[in-house]
């Protein structure tokens, strides 16, 4: 172990590694051995390492959720999202998360895999909850009605459908996904427009109506 790692807390140890566990989890799965392979790169004994990721690897997994969490909020601070609307706004931060997600696919096609077993499903959906929260709440989300939780519930569907195109997707720079999100989108918002006008275009569009939408595929 090197100096500056050795009188590390467990809870920074995964800090630290979570963020290159992903490029051996491509490799070796979300498994032991992918910790280690971490470790030797970030000089931490294996064996402190081996402590901190002791929950399996649903916690690797976690962990490495946690890391794009946060890679999201330094990628697009308060003052970069400012100056968007709160369409421009989800959308980018999405984007961001697919951007730091791209370089390990492979790991990402293998997370998906483990959380979709039957057993991992409480901790996953708790995954899809927080990431979720992360984008509303960079968003400027201070909603602490119902809405608060079903636009939660339904951008995590959002996110979720959309890295299922993600890891499949081969075009430049993730072009298909960013596609399929827009398309998304902007059907949401023509839909939203037409039942306005319909309705005599007294009702304002509605942030809740329109992310509630976007669980369903445009046409």
């Amino acid at each position: 172990m090197s100096e500056t790692t050795q009188d590390m807390t467990l809870d920074e140890i995964k800090v630290l590694l979570a963020p290159v566990l992903a490029r051996h989890a491509a490799f070796d799965g979300w498994r032991p051995q992918a910790v280690a392979m971490a470790a030797a790169e970030k000089g931490v004994d294996p064996d402190v390492a081996r402590l901190a990721f002791g929950d399996g690897a649903m916690g690797m997994i976690d962990a490495w959720f946690a890391s794009i969490d946060r890679g999201m909020l330094d990628a697009l601070p308060p003052e970069a999202l400012a100056a968007m609307s709160i369409r421009r706004r989800i959308t980018a931060l999405i984007e961001a998360r697919l951007d730091l997600l791209a370089p390990d696919r492979e790991a990402l096609r293998r997370a998906i895999a483990i959380m979709a077993l039957p057993t991992n499903a409480p901790r996953a959906a708790k995954l899809g909850w927080r990431a979720a929260d992360a984008m509303w709440r960079a968003a400027g989300d201070v909603a602490t009605d119902l809405n608060h939780y079903s636009k939660r519930m339904t951008l995590g569907g959002v996110y979720a459908s959309t890295l299922l195109v993600f890891i499949d997707d081969e075009s430049e720079g993730q072009a298909d996904t960013r596609a399929f999100l827009a398309r998304r989108i902007e059907g949401v918002m023509r839909f939203e427009k037409a039942k306005a006008k319909w309705r005599g275009g007294g009702e304002r569009l509605s942030l809740s109506r329109f992310i509630g939408r976007l669980r369903y595929p445009s046409v």
